[in-house]
């Protein structure tokens, strides 16, 4: 249907309601002759008369009554939808998706949400956990979340976590009548748990730092996983080694359940971000969202274990190391 089709049936619901052309063209603005002449092209355009106008009164045909028994109650759900969309403005209502990595859903945008969605019933979130580098846009996310350095550069980024640490662990039974890798070459040597990627049926490269020197190893091992929790349980049974985030290990590795290694090439990294596109026009869900995920320095770094206390934790664990 043509605009100009449109318009003449919002004249003619106009005057039908109101009874009147002089207070229909009041109401939308027109003036009476040309809202007289809207309402003659719609009877030309139908054939019919829809109007029957004395010096007094207005009245509907049979024709006209038919019309807007017909059209004035759908006129009405639409003006009423557009009247919701207008207060999602004012209020925060509506849903926010996320696209983000596991430890982050789980250590940072859960427990965020959890504190804002009981004081607003309007608001829904969802969060997909996904290693997959995905194009948000794309996917129709309103946001994602990576480290800081994984972010592409058109988008606007907000840091919302701590700078990031991993941490290499094996299982004390593991390391029994193993040498210690003392670098990250050494892992050759090693069964490690690898994590599943989404992109190509890849792994996950091991990146390390030292001293200004970034090394990336791709291990081989026996267990593959797309979950990091399960990542841990195979390191907890003593299949190999992973590489996890510190913050999951550091109550095993406080407990000695699980002896950490490589500390020194674990150097932190750019915290987690949360991303979206720059053109974007934020609603007010999605401004509540940034404004309760929003890291402030405040925030208590993951407390960074010691190198001596992992490595004095070997001590009588039946393993050896490298000399040198």
């Amino acid at each position: 249907m043509r605009r100009q089709n449109v318009n003449d049936l919002l004249a003619f619901i106009a005057v039908a309601r109101e009874q009147s052309f002089t207070r229909a063209a009041a109401r939308l603005g027109v003036s009476q002759s040309a809202l007289s002449y809207t309402i003659r092209t719609l009877e030309e355009r139908l054939g019919l008369r829809v109007l029957t106008r004395t010096t007094r009164s207005v009245a509907l045909t049979e024709a006209g009554e038919r019309l807007l028994g017909s059209i004035g109650p759908r006129f009405d759900e639409i003006e009423r939808d557009i009247q919701a969309l207008g207060e999602m403005r004012d209020k925060p209502a509506g849903t926010v998706r996320i696209n983000s990595v596991e430890h982050a859903a789980e250590t940072i945008l859960w427990p965020a949400m959890a504190r804002l969605l009981p004081q607003y019933p309007d608001v829904n979130v969802e969060i997909i956990s996904d290693y997959g580098l995905i194009d948000i846009v794309a996917e129709r996310y309103d946001a994602g979340v990576r480290l800081g350095e994984q972010v592409d550069k058109d988008m606007i980024a907000m840091r919302i976590g701590p700078d990031f640490q991993q941490a290499v662990v094996g299982a004390p039974a593991y390391f029994e009548g193993r040498t210690l890798p003392g670098t990250p070459q050494e892992l050759t040597e090693h069964q490690c748990i690898n994590l599943r990627l989404p992109t190509h049926g890849g792994f996950y490269v091991w990146e390390f730092r030292n001293d200004g020197h970034e090394l990336k190893a791709r291990v081989q091992g026996r267990a593959v996983f797309n979950s990091i929790s399960l990542i841990r349980q195979a390191a907890l049974d003593a299949l190999g080694l992973a590489y996890l985030p510190l913050d999951v290990v550091e109550p095993d590795i406080t407990a000695g359940r699980l002896l950490r290694v490589l500390d020194d090439w674990c150097a932190p990294r750019p915290g987690y971000h949360l991303y979206y596109p720059s053109r974007r026009q934020p609603s007010p869900a999605f401004a509540l969202v940034l404004e309760a995920l929003r890291f402030h320095s405040s925030t208590p770094h993951p407390q960074r274990i010691p190198p001596t206390k992992s490595m004095k934790a070997l001590s009588g664990a039946g393993v050896r190391r490298r000399p040198g």
